[in-house]
């Protein structure tokens, strides 16, 4: 009688492997042990978000998120490593007192005097919906004596949610400024270290940036732009000691004299937490970098990164990522003040330090991204996420499965909403039915993945107009009227729901962690004289993540090709992850039936010297020169003894 009561049970297995129904429901424990997961760390979030909202604005906890999440940790773990650089080691009361200093320091370049009754002398609007600060007061913990705001340096003092922009490397540094810009009541813009020139200044006037904070070990590459940045009247300071040119002082100089006393809480707390409290630069499809709009929200959110990863407060993180880097900053540094954890915070990845790293900090998490992992040998499970700076969707490997970023559970997708649809890479536009609809695609199939635009995943855009933000919206996806954010990547969902990521989409690859926009490269290597027509692609490599760069080059006649020429140019104007590791000089370029440049057949041609007829060049990293490609170097790559 007991065998017939089992019998159902062991026949389910069959019926629902029958039905297609058992590779989904075999990972259903995982999926409802995430989603109960994340829906914790979302009440969490709020919880915390509703304490500030109710504490005392004249107190640090009544500010924004960054601002009463350092204030809180300073108070209930004072005495926990927060960071580990190097042989440094900073408690979060010294974080906390840090950026105290840091906050102090910018109020002053605001005009606030830091006494009672103290006002704003540069107060105006904010902009964004970002709030103005008019007659500021001083709490009276560490009010400190009244000091001018320096003049003579040709810049105007900081309105009330001006943007500083930072050009520092990975330090604590970049740190106490970050988090005292935030207490004071002023936004922040990453910018990529490797910029230099008219990506610069671009990046500078994208944002609308009134001020730069810059490593002192910059100055030297950066003495070409000087006056062009001070013709922008923008405030310079350095972050260092060491002797600066005119009209640059030393910022943490002017910190260091300032009490480390906190600021009030409402100098920093939006208005809304849709307004936006930091700008990081990304690629984006097409062109020169564009400055990513970051809310005080997903500030917000991000501090739910580890805990939704399973980390924990007793958890030790290793960061070797740049800070610009969403990856970096918004995951690393404040997904580890959501747990109140440590980070050991490295200015460059090393692979030959990374186990006695590891093993002298207790490192227990390794936070990376693009190739990392594949520098180091035999090396744990790693939880695989994906993400994008200016994105409202992302995905997590909770089930460790090798190869994903993600599981499309109908769970998970109930809790962060996406879907992956029919893509055409020839047009590069999402294929539609006969209503006018986009197709999702089926269990192996490539497709555009995209995610729903509304209140709880909005999409803030870029600074500057409108056109920015061109085709990072489709609508009319699944139904007429509705919209989504076109992530612009092509991932595939195989038949147990796992996702895997398959290629960019349009004009860019990723390189070294980073997506290169073919448009930007192209410019650059067009103003050369002796080339006539330019095309940029990717093409794999093996052994390598991501795809390299490669240019297809027409000369003009009657001139002749200069390697000399070309290195210099690429070497001045663009980021080393951007300039072309391959060249191929060819009499005329390919284009397609709609005279666009042939990108698709060129990458799958590759640059294999004994496949191809045409001339190729290989970008000698160590000599700093473009070489022929000769089978001998082409062995040499693929043996991995020739580093691109």
């Amino acid at each position: 009688m007991a065998a017939l009561l089992l019998l159902p049970l062991l026949l389910l297995p069959l019926l629902l492997l029958k039905l297609r129904l058992w590779p989904q429901l075999r990972w259903l424990a995982a999926d409802l042990a995430f989603s109960v997961r994340a829906l914790r760390c979302k009440r969490a979030l709020r919880a915390r978000a509703l304490a500030a909202a109710a504490a005392d604005p004249e107190g640090p906890e009544g500010g924004c998120s960054l601002a009463w999440r350092l204030a809180q940790l300073a108070r209930q773990r004072p005495a926990h490593t927060f960071l580990i650089h190097g042989a440094q080691r900073f408690s979060y009361a010294e974080a906390e007192r840090q950026s105290n200093r840091a906050a102090r320091a910018f109020l002053r370049a605001r005009g606030w005097d830091g006494g009672p009754g103290g006002g704003d002398s540069g107060a105006g609007g904010a902009g964004e919906g970002e709030r103005a600060v008019h007659g500021v007061r001083d709490s009276a913990a560490g009010s400190g004596a009244a000091r001018p705001v320096r003049e003579g340096d040709g810049a105007a003092p900081l309105a009330p949610g001006a943007i500083v922009a930072l050009l520092l490397p990975a330090c604590p540094e970049f740190l106490w400024l970050w988090f005292g810009l935030a207490k004071a009541g002023l936004r922040v813009a990453f910018v990529p270290t490797a910029l230099r020139r008219g990506p610069l200044l671009h990046c500078l006037r994208s944002c609308g940036a009134r001020a730069l904070v810059l490593a002192p070990e910059f100055l030297e590459s950066l003495e070409p732009d000087l006056p062009a940045l001070r013709a922008m009247g923008l405030h310079l300071w350095a972050a260092g000691s060491e002797t600066h040119p005119a009209g640059i002082t030393d910022f943490l100089a002017e910190a260091s004299a300032e009490v480390d006393g906190p600021v009030p809480g409402y100098l920093s707390a939006p208005q809304n937490i849709m307004d936006t409290c930091l700008y990081i630069f990304t690629s984006g499809t097409t062109g020169l970098p564009k400055a990513a709009r970051i809310s005080h929200l997903k500030v917000l959110q991000c501090q739910g990164f580890y805990q939704l990863c399973g980390a924990h407060q007793e958890d030790v993180i290793y960061l070797a990522l740049p800070l610009y880097h969403m990856s970096g900053s918004l995951l690393g540094i404040v997904g580890c003040l959501g747990i109140g954890a440590t980070v050991v915070l490295k200015s460059k990845f090393s692979a030959g330090q990374f186990w006695e790293d590891c093993q002298q900090h207790g490192v227990t998490v390794f936070q990376y991204i693009g190739e990392l992992c594949r520098y180091l040998v035999n090396q744990p499970p790693v939880l695989e996420t994906y993400g994008l700076t200016e994105g409202n969707v992302a995905t997590f490997n909770y089930t460790g499965q090798r190869g994903a970023v993600g599981r499309a559970s109908w769970l998970y997708k109930h809790v962060f909403p996406f879907s992956l649809i029919r893509y055409d890479v020839t047009t590069g536009e999402p294929i539609r039915n006969t209503q006018g609809l986009c197709v999702a695609t089926s269990p192996g199939e490539p497709g555009l993945l995209v995610a729903p635009v509304n209140q709880q995943s909005p999409f803030l855009g870029y600074a500057g107009g409108p056109e920015l933000a061109r085709g990072k919206l489709l609508k009319d996806v699944f139904q007429p009227g509705d919209v989504f954010f076109n992530t612009g990547d092509l991932l595939v969902c195989d038949d147990q729901g796992f996702l895997r990521f398959h290629d960019r989409t349009g004009d860019t690859f990723r390189w070294k962690g980073e997506n290169v926009a073919t448009t930007e490269v192209a410019e650059a290597l067009e103003a050369l004289d002796f080339l006539q027509e330019v095309n940029v692609y990717g093409v794999t490599v093996p052994g390598h993540e991501g795809r390299a760069g490669m240019a297809a080059l027409v000369l003009r006649p009657p001139h002749s090709l200069d390697l000399v020429q070309l290195y210099v140019r690429v070497s001045e104007n663009l980021p080393p992850y951007a300039r072309p590791r391959f060249l191929r000089l060819q009499e005329s370029l390919a284009t397609t039936e709609t005279f666009k440049q042939q990108k698709v057949r060129m990458a799958k041609e590759g640059f294999d010297p004994s496949a191809l007829s045409d001339p190729l060049y290989i970008l000698d990293q160590a000599g700093g020169a473009y070489l022929p490609l000769t089978p001998a170097r082409y062995s040499a790559l693929l043996a991995g003894d020739l580093r691109i």
